[in-house]
């Protein structure tokens, strides 16, 4: 029992991958050191992304690195976008619907990955009818899923992430 000891060893962590339709875990990226962020496992986890797969990620995964990566291998995403987050707007914010909870619009923008390479996605803003935990009454939604897959069901993947893991967006 090391509880007592100041000096004892901080548990490890690991980093999960859920597949929602079946259930089931399907990967799992161990990390001996308790401190680190899960982005320090990026690296391994990108190596896993095959062509065609679809990530749904939330704000802490959305990299510039993560998601251009993801949309470079051919893979699909659909990630809440976070705060300073570079990119330039390529078209204005246009309406999209009302699904059951809120509002869409979407619009098209570049995010430049390191290397200097563009990587267009569509960004949806959702205008919540009920706030989020954190109180947030809109959520922004970046997506490489072709137009033929409506803003209303980007955001329904998104949004039935959290409510198959018990969350609140």
């Amino acid at each position: 029992m090391l509880r007592t000891v100041a000096a004892g060893p901080l548990p490890g962590k690991s980093l999960v991958v859920y597949e929602p339709a079946p259930g089931l875990v399907t990967d799992v990226f161990p990390c001996e050191d308790g401190p680190a962020q899960e982005r320090s496992l990026f690296g391994a986890v990108l190596k896993t992304v095959e062509a065609g797969d679809l990530w749904i990620e939330d704000r802490h995964f959305c990299t510039r690195e993560f998601l251009c990566e993801i949309d470079g291998r051919e893979a699909f995403l659909v990630a809440r976008e976070p705060k300073g987050l570079p990119f330039e707007i390529l078209s204005p914010l246009r309406a999209w619907g009302r699904p059951p909870t809120g509002e869409i619009a979407q619009q098209r923008v570049r995010v430049t990955d390191a290397k200097g390479n563009p990587h267009v996605f569509r960004r949806l803003r959702i205008k919540l009818k009920q706030a989020t935990r954190d109180g947030d009454k809109r959520l922004y939604i970046l997506t490489n899923l072709p137009r033929q897959v409506s803003a209303k069901r980007v955001a329904e993947l998104y949004c039935e992430r959290y409510a198959k893991l018990g969350g609140n967006r």
